[in-house]
């Protein structure tokens, strides 16, 4: 869209979703590399979470009056860490927040307030993700759909 102007977080936001989506989906080949389809190569499998995560706020159907929501996440059988690495231990890890399908945070906190939220329906998805950014296997996620009202 010629001269369309986005806003910077959310700019940076799409720029980082598009990194960790090539990142995920990077793979590579056995050694081979002639990319035969006699070839095949074994994906290293994903570890499981203990953890359990659920949205606490906004609670789904709920209608929000004003343009900000505040998010609050419970999670239970793991903690938060502010490391990234590839040593990944299934009780640790991030959350990745997404309104409508966008990615807005990854934090380690349970807390936070969504600025800007326009008016209509809206769905938040939450993710406790390892500490390589990457999900678990099953994938541990909480999602609620609501209302945001002028």
């Amino acid at each position: 869209m010629r001269g369309a102007v986005v806003p910077k977080r959310r700019s940076l936001a799409l720029a980082f979703g598009l990194a960790l989506a090539l990142a995920a989906c990077g793979g590579s080949d056995d050694g081979g590399g002639d990319g035969s389809s006699g070839t095949t190569s074994t994906p290293s499998a994903r570890p499981s979470s203990t953890a359990e995560l659920s949205i606490v706020s906004p609670a789904v159907g709920e209608v929000v009056h004003g343009s900000t929501v505040d998010l609050r996440v419970k999670l239970r059988g793991a903690k938060l860490v502010p490391v990234t690495t590839t040593d990944i231990v299934p009780d640790e890890g991030h959350l990745h927040v997404l309104l409508d399908d966008t990615l807005i945070s990854m934090t380690k906190g349970l807390e936070q307030s969504i600025p800007d939220v326009p008016p209509g329906d809206h769905r938040i998805t939450v993710e406790f993700v390892a500490s390589d950014h990457v999900p678990f296997d099953p994938r541990v996620i909480a999602v609620v759909a609501f209302e945001v009202a002028p």
